[in-house]
């Protein structure tokens, strides 16, 4: 059987590994011993395949004809030639190259040792392809004992085939953990589950079963969450998700369960992942799975659950699971503050007294502190709650939400569609509500104290907590990593309804704080008290031989609904109007300002006309300058015409400016063509050629004083210019400043014309002062 293996690495080493590296390398190689779970039969033959790469490379004859056949194959990448070393006779093998590669040629019986050698070197599919290859061709475990007629024990003892399934299992193994560390969760559960599925199928290694049967615990929530933050058209990926997630939730016996999943999440730790999910499901996936957890009892699913009644409720246009919401928030009611879910639920079914009413039991301050500031004028704090429904909506509803994070919530599209309006006139008084209220509070609540603790700070805290970062992955060079927990999460920043950020701990509720006491609660604006609501007497006498008292109750109670529902549009239009208003003021003070200044200028010109000019006026355009402008990044130029001192003087300050591109950072060599002729542009380019290969460049500071031009009575195209120059210059090397210095100069300039333009020929110094730093 051939091997995809050399002899050096075998022994971990390179090529070039000296004599007392290849000692060194066999002495660790041999103390280091697979999982005890292997037959001592495989650990001697990982042992035999160490010992003939040892004996043939310390052996330097057999080393260097070992040596180059392993060059001959390194550098035949076309694979014209075969290698092939046989194990069976260490001091002589014969070698060939084959077109896969080098490789051993090794006796059947030592598969399992190439195999465990193959698996230290990270040649994970490599086994697998090697170990499935073996088994298929071979007969089962079950075949081999009924054959034999051999007990378990004499079976482990007698074949390899345990060890090869183990091998091929710890490959899975290893190979999921390397995946997942990758963020390939599905793949990664593929492969343990497939080392998983072929331990169980033979019976063996319980250990190893428990161990891979761990990480696939840990590995669930990853799994939900990149299966559920597939696109919506997934339908079969995004279902598998989902029923993930409730074997998840069967396991730990609901969202606040506290029984052990296997998945090292604690409770506080679940609810954050809890949250982070929600954000990759609809509103009808929320709204189905949360109401469903929400029977087990569970006080936080139970909260979730409004959560999503509410979104869906108001998106569709569904106000009955509005109402279905306040009612669970009834029982919600009896241990937490959910006063201002109520206050909400009772706005959106037009209940606008009922919405203020409870709004006054509240002890959320920042929310009523809004409200209250958003109301000044009215009243009433229905304008703030209105204001502060629609943001609440937007803010903190929705986005938790897929299919409703970009959806925008307006309580006058809402109240404006006529299936919300035929539902809330069919709606109870706000009277029988109350009464309704009443009989629901007296009853004994059905989640315990730690539930409602823990829906009291999922609540409190939905909106801070943050999205579960990716941690640590398993170590795939560690097998007790089935101990490492999974990491937790931290509080963050989150938004109140007025656009305010703040970050808080997550606090403990509890059920006595936040219960209102109804017998001592005063309404916000100080009128008097409010008791505990009772049904009424009046109620209870309705018979139905009253059947005219019956329709003009309800009448009444409909004409009242539709009274409430126009006050709450009216506001709305309300803010509209005063919006308008605005506009039109600021239009109507524009337009009467024109009229006025025109009216002044007609007067003006009346009473006051202006001289008129005589002859041809310039013609200065606002979009067009006078004279013509340069362009910023123009080349520089030599100025035309004939020579004077001025002209001079560009033309040694066009020469500096050219230099200091030229030399600096950028080195625009070319720039220098502009300027330089002759001898000079030679001179200077080779320069600046020569800095920019040293990786250097300069950066100047000049100024020009030129003292006396002489003119060529014989060619009037020549000219000399004498001028003082004062030149400061920084030298940078590698970007960092080496040195500096200060000259001052008298340079003589040659300057020749050509095509018009005057450039320098030549220059030289005529003398200097240098101070350098």
């Amino acid at each position: 059987m051939r091997i995809p293996l050399d002899y050096y690495r075998i022994l971990g080493l390179p090529l070039a590994a000296s004599e007392e590296q290849l000692r060194q390398a066999y002495s660790d190689r041999i103390v280091q011993l697979p999982r005890r779970e292997y037959s001592q039969a495989a650990i001697a033959s990982r042992k035999q395949l160490i010992e003939t790469a040892y004996v043939v490379l310390s052996n330097p004859k057999e080393r260097s004809s070992y040596d180059q056949l392993y060059l001959s194959h390194a550098y035949d990448p076309d694979g014209t030639a075969t290698a092939t070393v046989t194990t069976g006779t260490p001091t002589g093998p014969n070698r060939d190259l084959d077109n896969q590669g080098l490789s051993i040629e090794i006796p059947q019986q030592e598969l399992v040792g190439a195999l465990l050698i193959l698996q230290e070197l990270g040649e994970y599919e490599l086994v697998l392809k090697l170990g499935r290859t073996y088994l298929a061709n071979h007969h089962s475990p079950a075949v081999t004992k009924a054959i034999n007629n051999l007990t378990e024990a004499d079976f482990l003892e007698s074949s390899d085939h345990p060890d090869i399934v183990l091998t091929v299992a710890l490959a899975c193994l290893e190979l999921g953990r390397e995946q997942w560390q990758q963020g390939y969760y599905e793949n990664a559960a593929l492969s343990l589950e497939s080392g998983l599925e072929m331990l169980a199928s033979e019976g063996i290694f319980s250990a190893v079963q428990a161990e891979i049967q761990a990480d696939l615990n840990k590995l669930r929530p990853y799994r939900v969450l990149e299966l559920l933050a597939l696109p919506l058209e997934k339908t079969v990926e995004r279902h598998q998700g989902l029923e993930l997630l409730q074997s998840i939730l069967e396991d730990r016996g609901g969202i606040d369960g506290t029984n052990n999943d296997q998945s090292g999440l604690s409770i506080d730790d679940f609810l954050r992942f809890i949250q982070q999910i929600r954000n990759y499901l609809t509103v009808a996936e929320q709204h189905k799975l949360f109401e469903a957890e929400s029977k087990r009892p569970s006080a936080v699913a139970t909260y979730l659950a409004v959560y999503a009644l509410i979104a869906r409720g108001f998106a569709q246009r569904q106000p009955a699971l509005i109402r279905q919401a306040r009612q669970m928030l009834m029982y919600l009611g009896k241990r937490q503050d959910v006063h201002l879910e109520q206050s909400l639920c009772a706005l959106f079914l037009g209940q606008t007294e009922e919405a203020t009413r409870v709004l006054e039991m509240s002890q959320e301050y920042e929310a009523l502190a809004f409200i209250r500031e958003k109301s000044q004028d009215s009243p009433d704090l229905l304008p703030g709650l209105c204001l502060y429904g629609e943001q609440w909506l937007q803010h903190e509803v929705f986005p938790h939400f897929r299919d409703l994070s970009r959806q925008q919530a307006a309580l006058k599209d809402y109240f404006a569609n006529s299936q919300v309006q035929a539902y809330l006139e069919a709606l109870p008084s706000d009277a029988e509500t109350s009464n309704e209220w009443g009989v629901i509070n007296r009853q004994p609540p059905n989640h315990s104290h730690q539930q409602s603790h823990y829906s009291g700070v999922f609540r409190q805290n939905q909106s801070k907590m943050p999205d579960l970062d990716l941690p640590e992955t398993p170590n795939n060079t560690r097998p007790e990593y089935s101990n490492s927990p999974l990491p937790r999460w931290n509080t963050a920043p989150s938004s109140t309804a007025d656009g305010n950020t703040q970050t808080s701990e997550i606090p403990i509720a509890s059920s006595t704080a936040t219960q209102p006491d109804r017998a001592s609660s005063h309404h916000l604006n100080g009128k008097g008290q409010v008791g505990a609501p009772r049904p009424t007497q009046k109620r209870r006498r309705r018979k139905p031989s009253q059947p005219i008292n019956r329709e003009r109750g309800l009448d009444n109670n409909r004409d009242r609904r539709t009274r409430q529902r126009r006050t709450v549009t009216n506001r709305l239009d309300s803010k509209t109007r005063l919006v308008w208003t605005v506009f039109a003021s600021l239009a109507g003070v524009l337009v009467f300002w024109l009229i006025v200044s025109t009216t002044f200028g007609w007067l003006k010109n009346l009473f006051f006309p202006t001289p008129a000019l005589q002859g041809e006026q310039l013609s200065v355009q606002l979009n067009q300058p006078p004279i013509d402008i340069p362009n910023a990044y123009s080349e520089l130029l030599p100025p035309d015409g004939p020579l004077t001192d001025t002209t001079a003087e560009e033309v040694i300050r066009t020469w500096l400016s050219t230099k200091a591109v030229a030399l600096g950072q950028n080195h625009d060599i070319e720039s220098l063509n502009n300027i330089l002729t002759g001898s000079s542009l030679s001179q200077w380019r080779l320069i600046a050629q020569q800095d920019r290969a040293d990786n250097r460049y300069r950066k100047y500071d000049h100024s020009v004083k030129v003292e006396f031009v002489s003119k060529n009575d014989l060619d009037p195209n020549r000219a000399a210019v004498l001028a003082t120059v004062k030149e400061a210059t920084q030298f940078y090397e590698r970007g960092q400043i080496k040195k500096s210095s200060n000259e001052s100069l008298r340079v003589r300039y040659d300057l020749i014309r050509r095509e018009g333009k005057w450039r320098i020929q030549s220059m030289y110094v005529v003398n200097q002062v240098s101070m350098n730093f």
